[in-house]
């Protein structure tokens, strides 16, 4: 393929890009790889830590599916034997470590998931532990070589823990000298990652160097906040949206979003033209964003039909034209009951949390306890979105 010239390349990478180290760096990788006709080595690791892909993730996605189609190599790492170690970055604590059994069950979903965005069939996916499994404890030792522990404390989010006398693993400090190696193994010419992995990425260049390699170039893309507009998008913050789950959902979560927040889901989620986007009125920009994410993930059809449910319910104040229906059981149900045997909820802890929070309703009339039973026909609404027709059961 012809790819656009270096300025036109430079410009669709740095959309949306926090920091690229080094503009220049870049810039002559770029002609090289033109001169030689040889397409750069893009990398970027994802530790299988969930089995569900969310937008915050698709911000390096979506990044890489742009520098697939300015016809360069995209590498897909899955870190399936360093996410057994939990990367520390943005953390406060120590993460969980996850079982080899956790990791291939997450890691399996995602092949599927990025196909959504990136093509699948012109990329390279790796799994780290085809090299860190085969080396010895002597080998992995020797990478301690390449950092020293005073590096290692310079780390901002190491310093708030220290400085709150909170526990550092010594297996924390490794995981960075992990994640370089795998760029000696993948021989990357860039490698992506959020700002909270900076310093990861920075170790990435200097074992490369250590190694004798060209060093990669950093770019690092903005962590892209959740629902709530505070905290970044994660599922352990209840305020994701999965890449895969109803296109209703979708389009919901996409229009709960604060006004203030909409034109950054633009720039890392879109392709929209931010000067457009600007000029529109705040509503109709938020159901124009809501429409297009929608219709990346589900299809031009669902994101048209999301949006007129999305205005019957919300515009119109009328209900969803196919609300799930529900039986209620001879027995008499409570409502944690109902929510959970229903799907409405993952487990009772978020619908005692919906129901705390005032967040469920039947008819209209809040159910504001727990222990409510429920034994009579209506419409369940928990949250702004979720509906259930509750009938009797013969």
């Amino acid at each position: 393929m012809q790819r656009p010239d270096i300025s036109k390349q430079l410009e669709i990478i740095k959309r949306g890009a926090v920091e690229i180290i080094s503009e220049d760096e870049l810039r002559t990788k770029l002609q090289e790889s033109a001169r030689q006709k040889r397409p750069l080595n893009i990398k970027a690791g994802f530790d299988p830590t969930s089995p569900d892909i969310h937008l915050g993730h698709t911000v390096l996605l979506r990044k890489l599916r742009q520098f697939q189609d300015l016809g360069h190599k995209v590498i897909f790492l899955i870190g399936n034997f360093t996410a057994r170690i939990g990367d520390p970055s943005g953390r406060q604590e120590t993460r969980k470590q996850l079982t080899v059994e956790e990791v291939l069950a997450n890691a399996t979903t995602y092949k599927s998931q990025v196909s959504k965005l990136l093509d699948v069939d012109k990329m390279q996916i790796a799994f780290n532990s085809e090299w860190f499994d085969k080396m010895s404890v002597l080998d992995i030792l020797k990478l301690t070589t390449h950092a020293t522990v005073a590096q290692m404390l310079a780390r901002s989010d190491f310093k708030k823990r220290l400085s709150k006398n909170e526990d550092i693993s010594l297996l924390e400090f490794m995981y960075p000298l992990l994640q370089g190696y795998d760029s000696v193994k993948l021989e990357a010419d860039i490698e992506l990652g959020g700002t909270d992995q900076l310093f990861n990425l920075l170790v990435g260049r200097d074992i490369q160097k250590d190694f004798g390699q060209a060093q990669q170039v950093v770019i690092t893309m903005p962590l892209l906040e959740g629902t709530d507009g505070i905290q970044k998008m994660s599922k352990s913050y209840g305020n994701y949206i999965a890449i895969n789950e109803n296109p209703n959902e979708t389009f919901g979560k996409i229009m709960s979003i604060s006004d203030e927040m909409m034109l950054k889901y633009y720039t890392l989620l879109t392709d929209e033209d931010l000067e457009t986007v600007k000029k529109m009125h705040p509503k109709e920009a938020k159901l124009n964003l809501a429409e297009n994410i929608t219709c990346q993930y589900h299809g031009k059809d669902l994101a048209k039909e999301a949006r007129q449910e999305f205005e019957q319910v919300f515009s119109k104040r009328e209900l969803p034209q196919n609300v799930p229906v529900y039986k209620l059981k001879k027995q008499t149900s409570s409502i944690i009951d109902i929510l959970l045997d229903s799907g409405l909820t993952e487990s009772k802890n978020e619908a005692r949390r919906l129901i705390q929070q005032g967040g469920v309703s039947l008819d209209g009339e809040r159910l504001d306890k727990e222990d409510i039973i429920v034994d009579k026909e209506g419409i369940l609404k928990v949250g702004k979105r979720r509906f259930l027709r509750l009938i009797k059961g013969k």
